[in-house]
């Protein structure tokens, strides 16, 4: 398979990774298709080095939570507006949909690493994978999401 033809194929298999960082570190759709631009084109320059050692999703993480937490930085100051979460529900819950939202406002007041590292945990991966993907040792992933849990239970209890 050429390169092109291998790279679209596992851009193709793996958007939702991309999708939901992007939504995670953005505030509006035009900044959004700005960062999944930004993400694919860094995956397209790391991609002819990959070697496969990883797992490509843990590739892929790495690379969009780092090109995240750049553009993040970059646009640092803007204020999220709460009703652009979006959420998918298979059946309509007003209660899980007002609690989803407060969730995930609380996450995007989060630092920028947090919120990459609640977002993998959210997503199932285990802390070893979490590590592996930002970093950091094992232990300092369970001792920010001990922290990060601490946050996020605080910042809901005031809303």
């Amino acid at each position: 398979m050429h390169t092109e033809q291998a790279f679209t194929s596992i851009i193709k298999e793996n958007e939702g990774i991309i999708y939901k960082i992007t939504r995670l570190y953005t505030n509006n759709q035009d900044d959004q298709k700005d960062l999944y631009q930004e993400v694919v084109y860094n995956l397209w320059k790391g991609f002819k080095t990959f070697r496969g050692d990883a797992k490509v999703s843990t590739w892929m993480y790495r690379i969009a939570l780092n090109t995240a937490v750049f553009y993040s930085k970059k646009k640092k100051g803007y204020k999220v507006p709460l009703d652009g979460v979006v959420l998918v529900q298979e059946t309509y819950d007003p209660v899980l949909e007002q609690r989803l939202k407060v969730l995930y406002a609380s996450i995007k007041h989060l630092k920028d690493i947090d919120k990459g590292i609640i977002f993998l945990f959210l997503e199932g991966r285990k802390y070893e994978e979490i590590a592996n993907i930002t970093g950091l040792t094992t232990s300092n992933v369970g001792t920010r999401m001990a922290r990060i849990k601490d946050k996020l239970k605080k910042e809901i209890i005031k809303e």
